[in-house]
């Protein structure tokens, strides 16, 4: 009898179940009563498998990760001109492991931020996101044409960090000014060196892309006319304590880092190229020398190239090619590095759930040339 009895609720309970008109890939979204608030929760993870053959050794390794697992909140609170945003993240990949001086409980925590639209096109940010820097960088992971970002953006890019930002918006024109710590995400200490100073100017000539389209990869809204943003970022990172700026190891000497980003993303019906260039120096050399003149330490400092294009078919598969090209400035002692990827994806809702693999052949001065093979779901509810 209390089995049937609880039958018989359990099949009320489903039946019964709330609906409502979130879509899948758009996350669950309340909005108060009052309209005092609104909430907004995602959450995805990618499953990334990856194998590597050397070509010398004819050795194969692969290996099968939760490449990314994230939890994101978002919405407005107050008024719909003060904007939140809070993203954790769960996989090691995403904490990075053990960051020198940093609070590694508070590693998965990586934008928590609020944005205020205090005069028209005017917003100022304050909080922990990413910084203006690369195109490539500032595209969500989610929302990549090919498996993972590109070698430039490893080397190079300026990642997240904690500060305030100002910022403008029309239809053809964005800027983006920042000043922040300079050490990156999650470090508790005191400011060990100064702050980093990032500028960033984007000109949309034909206007804007249909549905922020210069900000995911692949040509997914299929624009309809030609669509171009070009961008320039200039990075000012005074006595910069980190390998890489706002990333790598501390070292035991101070650099002032000063980088240069230019970029162009281009759609047009299906089509689509995105082409980087980043330059980044240290004043007084990227080196650190001891009493003897042995270098102990370097800035990872030089010149990136980077270059993809795809174009995808009406069925919803894309294929997409790669070239990137890095080469440290020699006193670094690293080794100049080039990457060619052919990748094929199948987008079944968009960048929300979608398959993707590539294949590339790495090239590095003074090894052994590697063929790597990736393949890659991505699920973003």
């Amino acid at each position: 009898m209390v089995g049937a009895l609880a039958g018989i609720l359990f099949c009320s309970n489903v039946s019964a179940q709330d609906t409502t008109d979130n879509k899948f890939g758009k996350g669950i979204s309340v909005v108060a009563s009052d309209s005092s608030f609104s909430l907004r929760f995602k959450t995805r993870f990618q499953t990334l498998y990856t194998g590597t053959f050397n070509e010398a050794t004819e050795k194969y390794k692969d290996n099968l990760m939760i490449r990314r697992a994230r939890l994101k909140f978002d919405g407005f609170a107050y008024t719909p001109r003060l904007k939140y945003k809070v993203e954790l993240g769960l996989s090691n990949r995403d904490t990075g492991g053990s960051i020198p001086q940093a609070n590694n409980t508070a590693n998965i925590i990586l934008d928590a931020v609020l944005k205020y639209n205090f005069y028209g096109r005017w917003s100022i940010w304050f909080g922990q996101t990413k910084l203006p820097g690369n195109i490539e960088r500032v595209i969500s992971s989610a929302a990549l044409q090919l498996v993972d970002r590109s070698n430039l953006n490893s080397r190079f890019n300026i990642d997240r960090d904690a500060g305030i930002q100002l910022r403008y918006a029309s239809s053809h024109f964005r800027s983006s000014t920042a000043i922040s710590k300079g050490e990156g995400r999650n470090i508790t200490a005191s400011n060990a060196g100064g702050y980093d100073y990032t500028q960033r100017f984007e000109w949309l000539p034909f206007g804007q892309f249909t549905g922020k389209g210069d900000y995911f990869g692949a040509d997914l809204k299929r624009e309809p006319s030609p669509k171009l943003m070009l961008g320039v970022t200039y990075d000012y990172n005074d006595r910069a304590t980190r390998e890489r700026g706002q990333l790598g190891g501390f070292l035991p000497e101070e650099r002032t880092l000063e980088t240069w980003f230019l970029d162009a993303h281009f759609k047009y019906q299906g089509f689509s190229t995105m082409i980087e260039y980043a330059n980044k120096k240290a004043h007084n050399g990227p080196s650190i020398t001891d009493e003897t003149g042995a270098t102990i330490g370097t800035f990872y400092t030089g010149t990136g190239f980077n270059i993809q294009s795809g174009y995808l078919f009406k069925n919803d598969i894309e294929l997409a090619g790669r070239y990137t090209s890095v080469a440290p400035d020699e006193e670094t002692g690293k080794a100049q590095n080039d990457q060619y990827t052919l990748g094929l994806s199948k987008y079944l809702v968009g960048h929300a759930l979608k398959i993707q693999s590539d294949i590339s052949l790495i090239d590095e001065e003074g090894a052994d040339r590697e063929y790597m093979y990736r393949f890659q779901v991505e699920f973003s509810l």
